[in-house]
């Protein structure tokens, strides 16, 4: 059940509880309206909690640490030369 629906049944059992005073006989609408309220309450809490439990912050691992390349490629006959450079990772940052 969704909160619209939860809502809806919270209000129809307010209305048989409070607003409605016929009696039927074998059919007390006090009792269903409270039970109506009672299902539209359990209803509505059961539905946060799975829409919230579907929303947790999603955590990432640090990266390993600093990582300095400090190796010389050597280029191939007639290549461009590639220069060394430095890569810096810090904890908490994503990659």
């Amino acid at each position: 059940m969704g909160i619209g629906a939860s809502i809806f049944l919270i209000a129809l059992g307010a209305i048989f509880a409070f607003a409605v005073q016929a009696d039927l006989g074998w059919l007390n609408l006090s009792v269903v309206g409270w039970v109506l309220m009672l299902t539209g309450i359990v209803s509505l809490l059961v539905t946060l909690y799975f829409w919230n439990r579907g929303r947790r912050a999603v955590v990432a691992t640090p990266a390993r640490g600093n990582r300095v390349v400090t190796e010389r490629v050597v280029p191939a006959q007639g290549q461009p030369v590639v220069q060394e450079y430095r890569e810096v990772r810090q904890p908490g940052r994503p990659v």
